[in-house]
Order: structure tokens, then sequence, then C-alpha cells
């Protein structure tokens, strides 16, 4: 596929973005950038956050991740449909319950100021890390198949993709980012459904027998109940996606805005349902798809594993345009749904729960100096991720960084599960120390406890992480309230 063809959907497609930008924006406010004035249609909220949840990471990643792990990854997203049940049926209550605009406000309420700003920086810190590293490697991906043909610079790359993302979302925010996001996630799905077509096709396999051929492949096994030490263990895998995605769903500020645009708790409720089923399917399609390319690489002698798997197949085997077309067009569309959405969630964070600037300032200046930090974040992030490509360069490196950016969702866990089952209160300024020192202990034990212990955490280090925080809440409870 010729580089210019490249440039021009991603052109169109950005287009496309800024005139839903251009009719969301029109007479809005604050109140729409953080809350889209609690008017989103519920359906189009959940539709768009299955693009949000799965990300340009998840598009690349999990079919490539058949090969060496199969199915397994199915028993992670059938314990997320137990985390979002918990989500809707006691997070949501309790965010509508308290007309929250960031879900962080409740440890103010439940704990104090400490634990408040202790909770929100977290946020800050793990998204910033994890929306850089996403966006980074899709950016890389692009830097490779397009923008290096065209003699522009990674940096150049990055503050364009971030500049476009900040002109779509700096007027409207999650009101805008709720439809673009309905349109992402429908590119993203196409994209699929194309790519299975096509490898299907070349495979030689009929639609009729398709869904026998994945479920009589060796690659297709998804249950592991044999070795409990192993990552793969079922119950493992299980609990973990129950965790994952109280937290990184229920307790992630990017995840909930969306959900708190809903008109009512009863549609955000609804959101979280047809969401769950949705996603759930999605997955074991994305999965479905790692069965075929792995099959094609074999049999066509590709050289092509893991993340590098889907976008040689895509671009690079001779396979056609369609495929290369739809395969970039789903690219963007997952990273960028799921970047947008971190950019407007860390301006809504640092805003109400840093600067408090519901408190501080007057309404007339809010909208200002709102402005101004989502310029701040954009800035931000441009720098996270070009340090990723210049001064840090080890891949290695800034993987690990990624995995340790969701420990600090450990300390949110342990801080929100302590708040909800029990109703002791804790000597608030020290809760910054335990959150601090729990993610530290977590990592020293996950990495050595196969030496230690012959058990490979996996996933499961998420609980292990809140079960820290929770034990060290313990210990600097007040005795007497």
């Amino acid at each position: 596929m010729q580089p210019v063809y490249m440039l021009l959907l991603i052109a169109a497609y950005f287009g496309a973005l800024l005139i839903i930008s251009y009719f969301t924006g029109k007479n809005s406010n604050n109140d729409a950038f953080f809350k889209a004035n609690r008017q989103s249609p519920w359906y189009m909220v959940a539709f768009g956050m299955i693009g949000a949840s799965l990300s340009g990471v998840t598009f690349i990643s999990v079919p490539g991740w058949v090969e060496a792990s199969q199915f397994s990854y199915m028993q992670v997203v059938l314990g997320y449909m137990v985390g979002y049940a918990v989500i809707g049926l006691v997070l949501l209550p309790l965010y509508y319950k308290m007309n929250l605009t960031s879900i962080y406000t409740y440890l103010e309420s439940r704990f104090g100021t400490y634990s408040y700003k202790t909770g929100a920086s977290f946020f800050l810190l793990s998204r910033v890390v994890g929306a850089s590293f996403r966006l980074f490697l899709v950016a890389n991906v692009l830097q490779i198949i397009l923008f290096d043909a065209l003699g522009i610079p990674f940096w150049a790359t990055v503050i364009m993709t971030i500049a476009l993302i900040w002109l779509y979302t700096f007027k409207s925010g999650i009101k805008t980012i709720v439809y673009t996001d309905t349109l992402q996630t429908l590119c993203m799905l196409i994209a699929l459904g194309v790519s299975i077509y096509y490898v299907s096709e070349s495979l030689g396999i009929q639609g009729g027998d398709l869904i026998g051929h994945i479920a009589n492949s060796d690659f297709s096994k998804m249950f592991f109940f044999d070795d409990f030490k192993s990552a793969d263990y079922f119950w493992k895998q299980f609990i973990s996606g129950a965790f994952i995605a109280i937290v990184m769903t229920g307790l992630d500020q990017d995840m909930m805005q969306k959900n708190l645009t809903c008109r009512n708790l009863k549609d955000a409720q609804k959101n979280m349902f047809w969401f769950t089923i949705v996603l759930t399917i999605v997955n074991l399609i994305f999965l479905a798809l790692g069965v075929l390319l792995t099959e094609y690489a074999r049999q066509n002698g590709i050289e092509a594993f893991k993340d590098d798997l889907f976008p040689v197949i895509a671009t690079q085997s001779g396979m056609g345009i369609g495929i290369a077309i739809f395969f970039i067009l789903g690219l963007i569309a997952a990273a960028y749904s799921s970047a947008d959405s971190a950019l407007t969630a860390l301006t809504t964070s640092f805003s109400i729960d840093i600067i408090d600037i519901e408190k501080r300032y007057k309404a007339a200046k809010q909208e200002i100096v709102r402005k101004r930090i989502h310029v701040g974040v954009s800035i931000v992030l441009i720098l996270v991720i070009v340090s990723f490509k210049y001064i840090i360069q080890d891949e290695s490196v800034i993987a690990k960084l990624f995995v340790f950016a969701g420990y600090t969702y450990g300390p949110l866990l342990g801080l929100y599960s302590f708040g909800l089952f029990t109703k002791w209160q804790v000597k608030d300024k020290l809760v910054p120390i335990v959150a601090i020192l729990s993610p530290i202990i977590c990592y020293l034990i996950s990495t050595n406890s196969e030496e230690w212990f012959g058990f490979e955490f996996g996933f499961f280090v998420l609980i292990l992480n809140g079960t820290l925080t929770f034990l060290g809440l313990i210990l600097i409870r007040r005795k007497h309230n």
C-alpha cells in the first residue's frame, strides 16, 4: 500500500472525528466537558466503551498471544463478567448517589484529603504511563509502515497525533468522546471482521466451516486446570480477571467518566450489562483471528510472532490492499478511542482532584483553567512518549514501566475495599506511605515468587497488591473514631 494512500486514509478518518467534534462542541461548557451534561444515550456509551477497553495494544497483541497461550486469555475475560457485575451493582449506585464527577472524591468523604489526593495521584501516574505506552506502540507501527517513508521523524508523528486528539476534544471533552468512540469502535469491529474474511479465504476455509475449524484447532484450548502454580491456571486467571475489571474499569476515572454521562443510574447499569456481553464476544473473535493468523504464518513461512504477527501479515504478506487498509483503520480506531478518553480523564482528574477547580475558581474562570490543563496534559503525554523513543529506548524497560503502572491500581483496590467493606477510619496522613510501599513490596514478592515459592502470580499480582494495601490500612487505622 502506497504511503500517500495511507496518509489520505488517516486524514479522512480524523476529518470525520473533527466533524463530530464540531457538532457536539456547540454551546459547550465544563459540565459538557466533564459529564456530557448527563445526557448520553446509554447504548452509545456501551458500544463506544468497547473500543476504549480494547485499545491499540489489544488490537495487535491478543491475536499474537494465541500461539503461545492458546485461548487462555478467555479465562480472564470470563472473570471480567463478574467484575463488571460488581461495578454495576455496587460501584455505580455509589457514584450516582454521591453525584460524582471524579470518582476519587469518594475517598475524601470516606477517609480524608490525603487519601483522596493519593488515589487521584495514583490514577494520574498510571494513566500517563499507560496511555503513553499504548500510543508509543501504535505510533511506532505507523512510523515503520508510513511516516519513515515520508521522511517524518518520530517526534513529529507524536506531536501531530496528540495535537489532533486535542483538537477534537478540547471543546466538549467527554461529550464528544461518547460519539467519536462509537465511530471508532465501529471501525475497529469492521476491521476485525474484514481481517477474518481475508485470512480465512486465503486459508481456503469456507464461511460455514469457520467456527468448526477454529473450535477444532490445537490453538483453541480455553480452560487450564492442570497446574495451579502456572500463570495460566483457570481460577488464578478467572479471579484476577474479576479484580482487573473492578479496578481498571470501576476504579478508573477514564472508564467511569463515560458511565457517569448517562442520564440516570438505570441507564448506566444497562450500559454496563450490554457492554459486558459485547466485550466478551469481541475478545473471543480476536482470539479466533489469532488462530487464523498463526496458521497462515506457518503455512506461508512467515517469521512473525506475538505483536508483529498481525501487522506483518496485514501489510507485508501480499494478501491484498483491502486487509492493509482495514488493519490501519482498525489500529488507529483502537488506539485513539483509548487515547482521547485518557486525555480527557487526565484533564478531569487533575482539574477536580488536584487543583480543586470548582472550589478555587469562579465559574467564569473555570473553563479557561480547564483548557490550560488540557494543553498541559497533552504536552506531558508528548514528552513521555518521545522519551520512550529517544531516552529510554530499551523496549524491555518500557514494557516494565507499563507493567509497573498497572501496580498503581493495587492501592486503589485496597482503599476502595477498605472503604466499602469496613467502617474503620484511618490515619489519613499515613495513607500515602502505605500506598507507595504496597506496590514496591508487591513487585519484590512477584518477581521472586517463582524462585521462592515455585508459584507464578501472573495477573494475580493485582490481588496481592490490593491485599497488601488493605493490611497496611488496618495497621494505620484509628482505634477510636
